[in-house]
């Protein structure tokens, strides 16, 4: 928690220093609009990693049970520990230096940069630099979703809609089907045969639908997304499909 409190000093000492405003044009604040959003890109988004388990449970023949050292102060470890990490790349990828890149060289530039610092990121993160196929596939994988993510920034002005697609995957995946670095989380495979087919069509549908309909599904309802017009101002009005300008002088919002 002192870690998040560390970046938030950080994000407004820096957009105070360079562009002489505070935290709100990040749109932290909440509002009923900006919950909403949350909720509907953590659901849709579970939905679609969920998916990719019960297909392994299909086509694999996996089996899952719940785990049975379940309890309170594991699922709450476990969530806690699923929003410090979620906070900690957003605060980084989609916060101070995604706006002031904005700024300074204007939307499209800034969304790829952040996109391309998310996905070298997790070369180290995930622990595949010096092997060039899995840089490759995790660079392609994490990158497209830092570029979703930096868009449902872009779109919406407020954290709230990357955070909900960022903690929506990797609490469903690293939390709720223990796949991640914490350990056994709600339910936990029964036995540690990992997935194996002779078909690669199921290999493709298995692997990798999941992560095509979370980001086509996430984009197509983002690029719909109607700006309230606070946080970045006028970044994005209407149907404009624009992202090279550089936004105008923001306005305080009007929610807080």
């Amino acid at each position: 928690m002192i870690g998040i409190i560390v970046q938030l000093a950080i994000s407004w000492g820096l957009i105070w220093l360079i562009e002489k405003k505070d935290l709100s044009v990040l749109g932290l604040w909440p509002n009923k609009r900006r919950l909403t959003d949350f909720a509907a890109f953590f659901i849709v988004t579970a939905v679609f990693c969920s998916l990719g388990f019960v297909l392994k449970m299909y086509f694999g023949r996996q089996e899952w049970q719940l785990n049975p050292q379940l309890s309170l102060t594991l699922v709450s470890n476990g969530i806690w520990w699923n929003i410090k990490s979620v906070l900690f790349e957003e605060l980084i990828f989609r916060g101070a230096m995604l706006y002031l890149l904005f700024n300074k060289i204007g939307a499209t530039k800034g969304i790829l940069l952040s996109a391309a610092g998310f996905g070298v990121y997790h070369w180290f993160s995930l622990g595949v630099f010096g092997n060039p196929m899995a840089m490759v596939m995790i660079f392609i994988i994490t990158g497209t979703m830092g570029l979703l993510l930096a868009y449902g920034f872009t779109k919406s002005l407020s954290m709230y809609t990357p955070i909900g697609i960022h903690l929506g995957w990797n609490l469903t995946q690293i939390f709720v089907f223990s796949q991640g670095p914490i350990g056994n989380g709600i339910f936990v495979q029964t036995s540690a045969e990992a997935f194996r087919t002779d078909s690669y069509l199921i290999f493709f549908v298995v692997t990798f639908l999941p992560i095509i309909l979370a980001l086509a599904v996430n984009y197509l309802v983002i690029r719909k997304h109607n700006s309230d017009l606070s946080g970045f101002g006028t970044l994005i009005q209407g149907n404009t499909n624009n992202l090279n300008t550089v936004p105008p002088q923001t306005q305080p919002d009007s929610c807080q």
